[in-house]
Formats: structure tokens, C-alpha cells, sequence
């Protein structure tokens, strides 16, 4: 079952459940129709809406160092602290950080930031997990973590600037529910980011390259704290683009991941 959110015909947000090329409107919000689908009702043409990031007023939060790749990535940027992420790799808490109120959020073919003070600016390709009020996995759908690397490198207490601002989460484009962590295991991650219209970077890594089970991540994030309307979790990156690359002001960038869609931006600087 694929969930969405787009804008109806008198400009507000729906709630849709997507089938084939039509979107059948739900009642009710994105949350209580992934915990107990309600009756659908209108359909329209999937060409003629425009989506929105499927998040209602759940949090943002994500997952760091997840992959190998991403830990190696982490220890060679990081000029004083690159231990750190070697230990929270192996070790059994996983590195948890804040990352996007949901009105902050960029939907599919909104604008992703870069940051204006940044010099080292990647995107982060991520699956992520849908959470119920009760940290129960509801849902999965695209994540885009957009990092400063420069800032984050500098200093581990530069972590928020460099991963927390305007536009710097994009999700979408729906949520696939009814899925177990098994089969979403079988999924492939794919990045392409084009500048001028050419392809300047493609990379590839599989959902199964997650070193932590989905629901312990979701058993942490939930330790001493109450998300009433549930939460968005990140999962980490196994895709990480080159030293000597840096995004661009235009840049698109293309996000795939083989179970759930697309996700497309174009960058801008914020």
C-alpha cells in the first residue's frame, strides 16, 4: 500500500492512497490512515496533483554511521574526532540526532539547501522509517539527509549546524506500508546527482548494508521521549559522493529506492 499527500483542488493538503495511476483521497490524516486505513473516496489522475512531503506533524530524526561506508566517511572528514564514530559503530546505542521540523521539511521536486557558510555540501540518500505514537514501524519512505561536511568535520559540536537548517530534510514521494524489515531489506538505494543537465556523480548501495535492526533503531529513539503524532527516523547513508566533490547552486539531485520511488530536488542556497 503506498500513502501520499498532495494539494486538492481547493489548494489544501489531502491525504491520498495511490492505485496505479489514480490517488484516492482518504479522510482523515496521513497517521490514522496508516494505522487503520479509512475508506477511499475521489480518485484523480497521479499526473495531475502535486505531491507533497508525506509528513503531517511527526519529527524528523536520523541515524548516523550506520553503514561502513558511512563510518569511514566520518573518520576521514573529521579532524579531532574521528575515534567517535569508529565507537559508535560497534557500539550498542546508535548515534540519534534531531533533524527536521516537519514544516521545514522539502516535498518531491521542492528545493533542497545548502548551507551559505558551508563549503563541503552532499546529499545523503536514506531510507526512513514511519513511526507510529508507539515506535511501531508503520510505513517507510525516501529520505534525503543534505550534510555540511566541512562544518560537521571540524568539530563534532558543530553536528547540529551542520545538518539542521532551512530545507536541509526532503521526504517522499510516498509511503509504502505493509512492508516487513526482511523485505525491505531486499531494496536498492541508488543516487544520481546531475548539474547543467550531465550526470556528475551515480552511486549505488543496498538497504541490507544497515549494520542495526529497524526497530531497535526505533526502540532507542523512543527511550525517555513521547512523540504523540509518531516520528520520521532516518537510517543512515551508504552512498557518500567523493572528498573532492561539492554540491552547486542547480544541481538536481535523484534519489531511488527500488521499493518505494523516486525522490527529485534542485538545490539551492539558503
Amino acid at each position: 500500500m503506498k500513502l501520499c499527500r498532495y494539494l486538492g483542488a481547493d489548494n489544501q493538503p489531502r491525504v491520498g492512497l495511490i492505485d496505479g495511476d489514480v490517488v484516492r483521497n482518504l479522510p482523515g490524516s496521513l497517521t490514522a490512515n496508516l494505522d487503520n486505513p479509512i475508506t477511499p473516496g475521489d480518485s484523480h489522475s497521479l499526473s495531475e496533483v502535486t505531491m507533497l512531503a508525506p509528513v503531517e506533524r511527526q519529527e524528523v530524526w536520523a541515524a548516523g554511521v550506520t553503514y561502513l561506508r558511512s563510518k569511514k566517511a566520518r573518520m576521514e572528514e573529521s579532524n579531532f574526532s574521528a575515534t567517535a564514530y569508529d565507537r559508535v559503530y560497534e557500539a550498542d546505542r546508535p548515534e540519534l540526532f534531531f533533524k527536521s521540523m516537519p514544516e521545514k521539511v522539502a516535498g518531491p521536486g521542492e528545493e533542497i539547501g545548502i548551507r551559505k557558510d558551508g563549503k563541503w555540501n552532499v546529499p545523503e540518500p536514506e531510507l526512513a522509517l514511519v513511526l507510529n505514537s508507539k515506535g511501531r514501524i508503520v510505513g517507510y519512505t525516501i529520505g534525503n539527509d543534505m550534510s555540511s561536511r566541512d562544518i560537521e568535520g571540524e568539530n563534532l559540536l558543530y553536528l547540529p549546524q551542520a545538518k539542521i537548517y532551512k530545507h536541509s530534510c526532503a521526504l517522499g514521494p510516498v509511503i509504502v506500508a505493509g512492508v516487513t524489515e526482511d523485505e525491505a531489506r531486499t531494496w536498492t538505494i541508488r543516487l544520481e546527482i546531475r548539474r547543467n543537465g550531465e550526470p556528475v556523480f551515480e552511486g549505488t548501495t543496498s538497504v541490507n548494508n544497515i549494520r542495526r535492526k529497524f526497530q531497535d533503531l526505533a526502540d532507542y529513539l523512543f527511550r525517555s521521549q513521547e512523540f504523540p503524532n509518531g516520528a520520521i527516523l532516518l537510517t543512515g547513508t551508504g552512498i557518500v559522493p567523493p572528498d573532492a566533490f561539492t554540491l552547486a547552486a542547480g544541481d538536481e539531485v535523484k534519489i531511488e529506492i527500488s521499493g518505494i520511488g523516486v525522490l527529485e530536488n534542485r538545490v539551492a542556497v539558503v
